[in-house]
């Protein structure tokens, strides 16, 4: 049993994020429609978005729909995006209430006209909130993004815009979809697998993996707590030694 009390004191993650996997599997498991699984692991959104907002947790990024889900059967795919839509209109009044700014990643441009729409409205409905900064990463592929920044660039510098020999890290950053927001400091994936799926490529680079076998419908307040205490037990070296790390402490 996680000491609940020894993780709400410790250092939590600046920023979390989550692929959430397994709501397929959950449904296959109970011999009910896939639909059933993606319902119910929006309950789950909802309850990791409250707890990461009382917990203190600053960013929270969940990866929602990748570019390749696009592929899926065109009725799971719009049941999906039926099922987004209400999440967003239901939450809204929520995120208010939690002092929530809704954040979205990703491609916007391939998602339904009235689902950007509803997008658009709650952003712009949360953006003077200051807590909690929830991200939904839509439509979204790293690699894609990755390539979508080297194109923008490459386009300032034959501008004008930009030097080659200004280009860092940080600049670079600037041209991603998650401008102005923090690299994650923890990223939990649900359901067993064990890989990031063009989630944050660039971002993850110095994150801290955390993976479970519970399927996403499943993975309850306890078992974001366990991860938490995961994270709060690792040292973070970043390519120091622990002798250096324990020194600036």
């Amino acid at each position: 049993m996680t000491d609940v009390t020894a993780v709400a004191t410790g250092k939590m993650p600046h920023h979390l994020a989550i692929i959430m996997d397994g709501n397929g599997r959950w449904a296959k498991a109970r011999m009910l429609p896939r639909l059933m699984g993606h319902r119910k692991g929006a309950e789950t959104v909802r309850m990791v978005v409250t707890e990461c907002s009382r917990l203190g947790i600053a960013y929270l990024t969940l990866f929602a729909f990748s570019a390749e889900n696009w592929s899926r059967p065109t009725a799971e795919v719009s049941a999906l995006m039926n099922l987004l839509k209400k999440y967003i209109q239901s939450e809204v009044p929520r995120m208010m209430r939690d002092n929530i700014r809704f954040n979205v990643i990703g491609n916007r441009g391939d998602l339904p006209e009235e689902i950007s729409r509803e997008l658009e409205e709650a952003m712009a409905f949360t953006a003077s909130n200051t807590g909690l900064t929830l991200t939904l990463a839509l439509s979204y592929g790293s690699r894609q993004e990755i390539l979508h920044a080297v194109g923008r660039v490459a386009a300032d510098i034959a501008a004008g815009r930009l030097s080659a020999e200004s280009v860092n890290e940080a600049v670079f950053a600037d041209y991603l979809y998650t401008a102005g927001l923090p690299d994650p400091d923890l990223l939990v994936r649900t359901s067993g697998e064990m890989r990031i799926s063009n989630f944050l490529l660039w971002q993850l680079a110095y994150a801290e993996l955390y993976f479970t076998d519970i399927n996403w419908p499943d993975f309850n307040r306890q078992e974001l707590l366990r991860a938490i205490a995961d994270f709060q037990s690792r040292e973070r070296r970043f390519g120091l030694t622990g002798d250096q790390i324990k020194a600036r402490s």
